[in-house]
């Protein structure tokens, strides 16, 4: 039987993610896949964000019919195995029969034929696994079943739940679980009513007067969109870029995929913007989503940029384990390792520092992250701070009243509160309406 274009490209998309380290949301959107109607990439984004989401759970319930290691099979089979798993315990909508054969027909696709019997069985028995709401109720109690019922690897749950405690460990992961509303930003009126035209419900953004959610509608294809004339932005991230402030003159450290960068250059029309990236195939993307004329792209390190060059304003968006933006990007919870955690810290620290340099006497730099992890945030910014005295943290709840004086925070004064972690701005996926981003405001004297 033919496999429908919707699946074949899920199982090649999520074959990718495992033999090639590739990320979901680039190859979701990716031009190989625009050519799929509507609703064929409904489908396939449904399947691979749900593999994804929930692949330990899958595996467990493969690893229970197939009797055997998972390790002992094919990619190959144990992605069709997964693929079919997740509609029959998810999508109710799909036929069984159809989750089950179209699997076993990938399997043959990928000249594994020996393994059809085995792939074939394996799903017959799985054809009758209980239904989500079910394993959640019985799975779904302490700290110590989080990670079963909610599939995220134990010792990232255990770390949240030191952090932050049980109750919002739970929030964060049922956050992570779920399909995290679109957000962009709007400061266009005329750009608003064209949307509406074209089928896109907007709502007001929780956090940000100039954010906007869309209801309902396909972003994507709009000409707008397509035109690079607004762009997907989660409200935190358009948060932090907001947190720079104003300046003539402005250096974004770690810039693409540019999101950060297009606020500041709408909010400095008139400065210089200078956005850099250490690898030249994500400057040439930024400088793609990012046309602004007083932008100027820079493939380069800021570990050696020019010591003499000085800026009113800079941010460090730094690389980071990302465990804030989980539910956007799943596949990051099954790669990311303790060791992985300390050697980022290492690397934000180096650039944190480095682009200290950069700061103009009276200047302001925000170093930001979207991790939830304490060891690459407040503990970065405290280090840099420790050895570089000319610097002093400011109160991001000061930046915040800031913002809402200015009527862009639309938030009152006690969630304004919710968002502080201590001096620092602390969103929590499930606690607030967004991903999961750190920033730390810092001056030099």
């Amino acid at each position: 039987m033919p496999v429908s274009r919707s699946r074949i490209a899920a199982f090649d998309v999520l074959l990718a993610v495992e033999r090639e380290q590739a990320y979901s949301s680039e190859l979701l959107h990716s031009q190989r896949y625009q050519e799929l109607s509507s609703q064929d990439h409904g489908l396939f984004t449904e399947l691979v964000m749900g593999v994804l989401r929930w692949r330990s759970l899958l595996d467990r319930h493969i690893a229970e019919a197939a009797a055997r290691p998972l390790q002992r099979l094919d990619i190959e089979v144990l992605t069709a195995l997964r693929l079919a798993v997740y509609q029959l315990m998810f999508l109710d909508r799909v036929p069984a029969s159809a989750a089950v054969n179209e699997s076993v027909e990938l399997v043959k696709r990928s000249r594994k034929r020996s393994a059809i019997p085995f792939a074939n069985a394996v799903l017959r028995k799985l054809s009758i696994v209980p239904p989500k709401r079910d394993l959640l109720a019985v799975h779904g109690g302490n700290i110590s079943q989080l990670s079963d019922s909610f599939a995220h690897p134990a010792w990232l749950v255990e770390r949240w739940a030191r952090q932050y405690g049980d109750t919002i460990t739970r929030k964060i992961c049922e956050y992570d679980q779920s399909i995290p509303e679109t957000s962009i930003r709007l400061t266009d009126a005329s750009i608003e009513r064209e949307l509406q035209r074209d089928g896109i419900q907007l709502n007001p953004g929780k956090l940000l007067r100039s954010a906007r959610r869309v209801q309902s509608g396909n972003l994507t294809e709009t000409a707008a969109f397509r035109e690079g004339r607004v762009s997907i932005q989660d409200e935190a991230s358009q948060l932090v870029a907001l947190l720079v402030g104003r300046g003539s003159t402005i250096l974004d450290c770690c810039a693409a995929p540019g999101g950060k960068t297009r606020v500041l250059a709408e909010r400095n029309p008139d400065a210089t913007v200078i956005a850099m990236d250490l690898h030249p195939h994500r400057a040439r993307l930024l400088r793609k989503l990012v046309p602004a004329k007083n932008v100027h792209v820079i493939a380069g390190d800021v570990l050696q940029f020019p010591a003499n060059l000085r800026f009113d304003r800079v941010l460090v968006d730094a690389p980071c384990s990302g465990t804030g933006a989980l539910a956007r990007n799943p596949e990051i919870k099954w790669r990311l390792t303790i060791e992985d955690i300390a050697d980022l810290q290492a690397r934000q620290l180096a650039i944190l520092q480095s682009a200290m340099g950069h700061v103009k006497p009276g200047g302001r730099l925000v170093y930001s992250t979207c991790s939830l992890e304490r060891q690459e945030n407040s503990e970065v910014a405290e280090m840099a701070l420790h050895e570089d005295k000319s610097f002093h943290l400011v109160d991001c709840r000061k930046e915040l009243e800031r913002l809402r004086s200015d009527n862009e925070l639309a938030l009152s004064g006690n969630d304004i509160d919710s968002l502080g972690s201590g001096p620092y701005l602390g969103t929590i996926p499930g606690v607030h309406p967004c991903d999961g981003f750190f920033a730390a405001v810092i001056e030099k004297s």
